[in-house]
């Protein structure tokens, strides 16, 4: 039974509560304005004096949409430090390539020194420094093995792109940016975890699973561009000019699928019903957010995100 969509009554027995999970979008091409907006919806202050994980979207050193832009990481860090969080880690593991070669080519190490945050690079990460996860249920034949960092970190902020994933993911939005934290081979082992999961048929249903694992306090996608063919690192490019956040991964990945239908998307999620997509179909089971469109309130924060709410509610309408 998940509880999160319960109360207690005067009696203490538990009765059934219209509880929904927010995404809030903004309309706006300027970061600064839309992501101070966006983080001013969550309660920052209670994190203050607490230490910081992020993860970003560093697979590859392709440009935005194919990596986050270091604009989006620089506001999200600015508006941390505001609510008096200092204590700032940025983890990372780049699939299409040397994660340190990432960073370095796409700035993310000189704006580490401008705001005084520190990158772990998961690659080179000790052993003792990685938790194993059992398979547990899961999809994973040997389970996984996730940082330490994030496993015990007293906080976690993500921040994704939105684009399609021609590899087998069908999309790449915040659960599959999970990816990024997995680690492909522990120190002085041979087995490739990543090569398991590109070549299982389970893949989605694995993607999903680590979210089963660590949770989050917001996400930010950033969808002034995006990705509606191809990705993860190329693809269409159109410019839906929006910024989304949300602590719930489901919610806003759901509504990361509708905006790629909204805009043309040329792949295979354009078929059947967005909860029926693998990604969300086992995050539901596994009880990591909302469990249908129903569960998800759409909060736009000016103006001109009203025509995309109304754009996104009438696909969810359609489920």
């Amino acid at each position: 039974m998940n509880y999160h969509n319960f109360g207690v009554n005067f009696k203490g027995f538990y009765i059934m509560v219209n509880k929904k999970s927010k995404v809030y979008l903004i309309k706006t091409d300027d970061r600064s304005y839309g992501i101070d907006n966006l983080t001013e919806q969550f309660n920052l202050n209670s994190l203050s004096g607490k230490d910081m994980a992020i993860k970003a979207n560093f697979n590859s050193a392709d440009p935005f949409p194919a990596s986050t832009h270091i604009e989006t990481l620089k506001q999200i860090i600015k508006n941390l430090n505001k609510k008096g969080i200092n204590d700032i880690t940025l983890a990372e593991r780049s699939g299409m390539g040397n994660t340190e070669n990432v960073l370095n080519k796409m700035g993310v190490f000189d704006l580490a020194d401008e705001m005084s945050i520190k990158i772990i690079v998961l690659d080179k990460m000790e052993r003792d420094g990685w938790v194993k996860i059992e398979n547990d249920g899961t999809h994973w034949f040997r389970g996984f093995y996730m940082p330490k960092l994030i496993m015990e970190a007293s906080s976690i902020i993500q921040t994704c792109c939105l684009k399609t994933h021609r590899f087998g993911g069908h999309f790449t939005l915040s659960m599959k940016n999970s990816v990024g934290l997995v680690s492909k081979r522990l120190p002085g082992g041979i087995y490739n975890f990543m090569a398991e999961l590109h070549m299982s048929p389970n893949q989605r249903k694995m993607i999903a699973e680590i979210n089963k694992y660590y949770k989050v306090d917001m996400v930010i996608m950033d969808a002034i561009k995006a990705f509606i063919s191809k990705g993860p690192e190329t693809g269409d490019t159109v410019e839906p000019n929006l910024l989304l956040a949300s602590n719930d991964r489901v919610a806003i990945d759901a509504v990361g699928v509708a905006i790629l239908r909204n805009y043309g998307s040329k792949t295979n999620i354009n078929n059947g019903k967005i909860f029926d997509q693998d990604q969300i179909k086992r995050a539901v089971e596994l009880e990591i957010g909302v469990t249908s469109v129903d569960d998800i309130e759409l909060v736009p924060l000016n103006d001109q995100s009203h025509e995309d709410v109304d754009r996104i509610m009438k696909l969810f309408e359609a489920e």
